[in-house]
């Protein structure tokens, strides 16, 4: 059993994390994830108040109703995997990103309309992006020997917060600048879709 035995750092990094296609591609998935979870979370109050004309108070709300939601939703999707899907981490992961799409596409199209339905499509938003976040960290898992569980979801996290979060810093406020608000949403919107086309990826895949 390859589980049993002391594996070098050699066949941990080369043979089980960089030759692995279906870590490769949920990481590349956790990078599009967290862009848009950091791409909103960081520019709610900048949207709200610059392109909405809300006060700090309003969107200090929206804020954390986003951030609250994200707790009961991690745990639905948890379960959802476990019980409904098997253990099985991907179609979670692409359904919940389904629904923050949708949550993303209310939110973008409300426009001028009135708060209740920016912080409505935030909760639906935060609801579900979390899950995904969690699900990729655990399907890295699934996809390694026990020895190599660490070494997978650093893999996996570098990409997250290397291609996700940091740029999402930067990248949201220059696609703003650039082509509008319009611009950012449609970019998540994008995002959105290539995290579930990269998680169907490894949907061959069986836990063992």
């Amino acid at each position: 059993n390859s589980d049993q035995r002391t594996f070098t750092f050699r066949e941990i990094f080369f043979a089980h994390v960089l030759n692995n296609r279906f870590l490769w591609f949920i990481a590349i998935a956790n990078a599009f994830v967290y862009f848009v979870r950091y791409g909103v979370v960081n520019w709610i109050p900048t949207y709200l108040q610059t392109a909405k004309g809300f006060d700090f108070k309003a969107s200090g709300a929206a804020w954390t109703a986003f951030e609250l939601a994200g707790i009961p939703g991690t745990i639905l999707c948890g379960w959802l995997s476990d019980k409904v899907f098997k253990a099985r981490r991907a179609p979670a992961t692409i359904l919940f990103m389904a629904l923050t799409l949708v949550g993303l596409v209310i939110y973008g199209s409300n426009g001028r309309g009135p708060l209740w339905i920016d912080i409505a499509s935030l909760i639906m938003v935060g609801f579900f992006i979390y899950g995904p976040i969690m699900m990729i960290g655990l399907h890295a898992l699934d996809l390694v020997p026990k020895k190599a569980a660490g070494t997978a979801a650093g893999f996996t996290g570098l990409f997250g917060y290397f291609l996700g979060s940091a740029p999402s810093g930067w990248g949201v406020g220059w696609i703003a600048d650039h082509w509008g608000w319009g611009g950012v949403f449609t970019t998540m919107t994008v995002c959105c879709v290539l995290a579930m086309g990269f998680s169907a990826l490894t949907l061959g895949h069986r836990p063992k």
